[in-house]
């Protein structure tokens, strides 16, 4: 007995290779190789084997280290900057202003870790993809074991309704499996131990079942040659995990925006250095002011602000049903231009419906209400007559599922205690007949109900069931049906034939299948598909007017997915079906041209690799690609795609965990939802970036006057009150810019280019060059006027103990407070990039209300308690002093909506295509209206939205626009345009 320990210990682990031994192989070489019995391992061996091989699990990618996580938000390039000018506060005197760099640094860095943690921790709260049990036979005995403790050997019992532990051969029975997890396909399959496949790919043999595959039909026993990350579910795992998540395009523009901020604000402080010492100042003053120009050009609040947007944008994603893991996928959706999603359960309801009957009196629609309900009503008995499954717990078959609620629609009763009471015989599916059949307990005695391909029942049939009376099957008969069988299939439809046979009373029922499968009446055929979500449709036309290309990427039937992508209108520009084998033989060069032909694509029967290769293919044509996807096999095309998406209700944990975003509803409409909220986002940190550069031209300029005059015009600002505009009365302001709704026509613009700057030159000439400008002439006007206006003449001393200190301080406290009411009608006029602030609502913004009041709160506060004219060399004013101030906001805000307006109106003149400017007289009444060009444009196919874009009109008078364009369309005997498809 020690002996035989012993050698039991010393043996080299189970298997004849790396990953054990090929499952294929002869049963009886298999249980030599794997060291087994069909009466299992013992108890002891497979403890000992579980050592050797460890639990079965998927291995988790490495988790977060937070404390590397943490660190790496304090070396963010504007974090580096943020600090640089808490040093330089510090070194110009001024350790309270430091501090508060500071602590915006900490702040910063702590909310964008925590919101990626919270976000990270909530995908991984979803359930588990392994089941938590399996049953084995160890030692003869039949048990329940954790499923982490399958090992190499082991006899596992595979049953209706179990989800498979772990990769087996079948060593007896034969079981239906669903393996959507692992290669896409949404029917599922039949596994039998009398069938051996030693050619082909692993995942077709017919006698193999795979880990994480669901049993939907029969039982079985396998012997279990896999576990652990060397399962086929365990290969792709792995092969996810060495994909490389790549930079966002957000992380590397705020990398260069950074770069540009800290050459600005070091140039204009360098600049200032010769620029003082030529005004007459000290050395010491001239950097003073040097280093306060270099702050006053560093935007505190830039980084925290995009930060809490992105946040925000995340919130709202969760709340419509999209559970973001990384702050910068947000951006990231909003750039998209090609979405590669998945058939089924994301644009399909993930459950097979019957939609169509027939029956020898004609085609019906599977709603009960047909003529002829009475044979109608007497196929869908005969078709749930012959089904295991339980509609209840939702377990069995999706078709015989289907095949239920057919015959609930038709007020067929058949429950499923009375069915399985009165069942006497199964013959389950078999791949090879194609059939199923069992023989039932009827009123006049045993009769017979079968179901299966039609080719196959129509060959087992003799006689027709027409109008009530059962004839002979003719050779017309079986013509017109293989017609109506192509005619179905034709349409993306997969067909069943139902056929019975009575039989005569007394007669018992059959024990072999092809004692029962003869002569059978044929009733008519059962026509189902997965039904598209409701809601898809509207969400993949909103994606065609944003620009977005769909091609579908399945493991499923080319036919069927195309079937599904034209009911939801992909393919409006031409569809093409490539199935795996055809995208295998394609090389790089051709699968480029096949994606830039325009068309969209469907990819059928897809490999893991191949969703790879077509990542990689989009991403090399400059697009941003977000993958759908909800099985193992898509989880390394979800890493590699710049969003991966996966589904949390249907999708695997691996999938999961390799996505940037989960939904929750697995619904394709969130995707397209999520990306307006992408680009809402990304407009809205645009917009705080307009808005936090605007105020830098009147920081700089009254600089740049005081050493240009040579000190004969006093510094019209302290470098105090400059950091007081920056940390006080500006972030709320850019905040709430942040949380601005979107603007009209959002969705009906394409896609920014990948390799777009957030920053672009035509921002940089609105902040600086046009609301800059006019900021900083509003705040020098009012400072001299002040000045002038208390007698003040140049050259004047105006230092402490002069005559005009105190009229100084007031002019510089104008000055201040100019900049904070020029920050206003900036913050108005940011809120839209091209669309008039009517468009999309003057008070909509209620933070934006609230930070201006807190603004003013501070302002006041800073003007009117003494204790604070030391520190920021304020002084109180007067309501003449004030008045000068309240235009400001209006005249920043209504030069730049006068701006917008122009740009809107040469838009809209350069838009129209030359198909609507007509070179002859419009029939009368065509062009009557308020807006002749609007209707126009709205009759060849401008959506309201892009209306309100381009020509700045209100939202109802774009509807009643569209409207009146439609009626002109109909009264002209044109067809009305639906506003989803537009030039250009």
């Amino acid at each position: 007995m020690s002996g035989e320990r012993a050698g039991t210990l010393r043996s080299p682990p189970v298997g004849t290779g790396p990953e054990g031994p090929d499952p294929r192989e002869p049963v009886t070489l298999l249980f030599r190789d794997l060291r087994t019995s069909p009466d299992g391992l013992a108890e002891r061996e497979a403890g000992r084997r579980l050592t050797v091989h460890g639990p079965n699990t998927l291995a988790r990618r490495g988790g977060r280290r937070w404390p590397g996580e943490l660190v790496q938000q304090f070396t963010h390039p504007l974090a580096v900057l943020l600090a640089l000018a808490a040093v330089l506060a510090l070194v110009s005197g001024a350790p309270a202003l430091a501090v508060a760099i500071a602590a915006v640094i900490v702040l910063n860095a702590l909310l964008a870790f925590v919101q990626e943690r919270q976000a990270e921790q909530a995908v991984e709260a979803l359930a588990d993809f392994l089941p938590e049990h399996a049953t084995v036979v160890r030692g003869g005995v039949r048990r329940e074991v954790p499923a982490t403790a399958l090992v190499p050997g082991d006899i596992l019992v595979v049953e209706e309704g179990d989800r498979v532990s772990a990769d087996a051969r079948l060593l007896s029975g034969g079981v239906e499996v669903d393996l959507s997890a692992l290669t896409g396909e949404s029917v599922p399959v039949f596994r039998s131990a009398e069938t051996t496949d030693v050619a082909g790919p692993l995942l077709d043999a017919r006698d193999l079942v795979f880990s994480g595959s669901a049993c939907t039909g029969g039982q079985a026993l396998a012997v279990v040659t896999a576990t652990g990350m060397h399962t086929e579910l365990g290969r792709i795992a792995a092969l996810s995990q060495r994909t490389r998540r790549e930079e966002s395009p957000l992380e590397h523009q705020v990398k260069r925006v950074a770069r540009l901020i800290a050459v600005i604000a070091v140039g204009v402080g360098l600049a200032f250095l010769p620029m003082g010492l030529a005004a007459g100042l000290s050395l010491t003053a001239a950097v003073t002011f040097a280093v306060g120009l270099l702050v006053a050009n560093v935007p505190e609040g830039l980084l925290p602000t995009i930060t809490l947007a992105l946040a925000s944008g995340v919130r709202d994603l969760a709340r419509r049903g999209a559970v973001v893991k990384r702050l910068s996928a947000v951006e990231t959706l909003g750039s998209t231009t090609v979405v590669c999603t998945d058939k089924t359960g994301t644009l399909t309801e993930n459950r097979m419906r019957v939609t169509t009957v027939w029956t020898p009196a004609g085609e019906a629609p599977a709603d009960g209400t047909a003529p002829g309900d009475a044979q109608l009503r007497e196929l869908a008995a005969a078709a749930a007559a012959c089904t295991t499954a339980d509609p209840a717990t939702a377990h069995g078959d999706p078709t015989e599922l289907a095949l239920l609620d057919l015959a609930h629609r038709f007020g067929v009763p058949c429950r499923v205690g009375d069915r399985d009471g009165n069942r006497l015989a199964v013959f389950r599916f078999d791949p090879r007949l194609k059939l199923m059949t069992t023989a039932d307990r009827g009123r006049g005695g045993t009769v017979i109900h079968t179901k299966g391909a039609p080719e196959e029942v129509l060959a087992h049939a003799a006689t027709l069931h027409d109008r009530g009376a059962e004839r002979a099957l003719t050779a017309a008969d079986r013509t017109a049906v293989v017609h109506e069988i192509g005619r179905l299939a034709a349409r993306g439809l997969r067909v069943l034939a139902v056929a019975v046979r009575p039989l005569r009373p007394g007669v018992p029922a059959p024990r072999r299948r092809e004692d029962a499968e003869h002569d059978l009446c044929l009733l008519g055929l059962v026509a189902m598909a997965d039904p598209p979500r409701p809601e898809v449709a509207d969400a993949i036309s909103r994606a065609h007017r944003a620009g977005i290309t769909v091609h579908v990427v399945t493991g499923d039937n080319g036919l069927t997915a195309a079937a599904v992508a034209e009911q939801v209108g992909i393919g409006h520009r031409g569809m093409r079906i490539v199935t795996g084998t055809e995208l295998d033989s394609l090389s790089d060069d051709h699968l480029d041209a096949l994606l830039a032909r325009g068309e969209e694509v469907i990819f059928a029967r897809t490999s893991p690799e191949s969703k790879l290769r077509i990542a990689d293919a989009l991403r090399a044509e400059g697009n941003t690609v977000a993958m759908t996807g909800d099985g193992v096999n898509d989880a390394p095309a979800l890493r590699r795609a710049d969003i991966g998406i996966a589904m949390g209700r249907s999708g695997t944990e691996v999938a999961r965990e390799s996505a940037t975003m989960v939904l929750t509803d697995d619904d394709f409409a969130t995707i397209v939802a999520a990306v307006e909220e992408g680009r809402r986002t990304y407009d809205n940190i645009r917009k705080f970036i307009v808005y936090i550069f605007a105020h830098a031209v009147p920081e700089v300029v009254p600089f740049l006057v005081f050493a240009l005059a040579g000190g004969a015009v006093p510094l019209p600002l302290t470098v105090m009150q400059i950091l007081a505009v920056d940390l006080g009365t500006d972030t709320l302001p850019a905040l709430a810019l942040g949380r601005e709704r979107a603007e009209p026509g959002l969705m009906d613009r394409p896609p920014r280019p990948r390799t777009e700057k957030v920053i672009r030159p035509a921002m940089l000439a609105r902040a600086w060059g046009f609301l800059g400008l006019i900021s900083a002439a509003l705040v020098m006007g009012g400072y001299f006027l002040t000045l002038t206006a208390g007698g003040w003449h140049p050259g004047d001393p105006t230092g402490p103990g002069a005559p005009l200190h105190e009229l100084y301080r007031q002019a510089t406290t104008v000055a201040w407070l100019g900049i904070v009411a020029c920050q206003i009608g900036t913050a108005f006029a940011a809120r839209t990039d091209r669309a008039s602030l009517r468009s999309i609502g003057v008070f909509s913004n209620r933070q934006l209300l609230g930070g201006i009041v807190f603004s003013l709160a501070f302002a006041a506060t800073i003007v009117y308690v003494p204790a604070l004219h030391g520190l920021f060399g304020t002084a109180a004013l007067g309501p003449a002093q004030l008045a000068v101030l309240l235009p400001f906001p209006l005249v920043v805000w209504g030069a730049d909506e006068l701006r917008r307006a122009v740009v809107r109106r040469r838009a809209g003149a350069a838009a129209v295509p030359a198909a609507v400017r007509p070179s002859a007289p419009a029939p009368a009444g065509e062009e009557t209206g308020h807006h002749p060009l609007p209707v126009l444009l709205a009759r060849h196919g401008w959506s309201a939205h892009r209306l309100i874009h381009a020509l700045g009109v209100g939202e109802h008078a774009a509807a009643d626009i569209v409207a009146h364009a439609q009626r002109i369309a109909a009264g002209h005997g044109r067809p009305p345009q639906d506003g989803t498809r537009h030039p250009g």
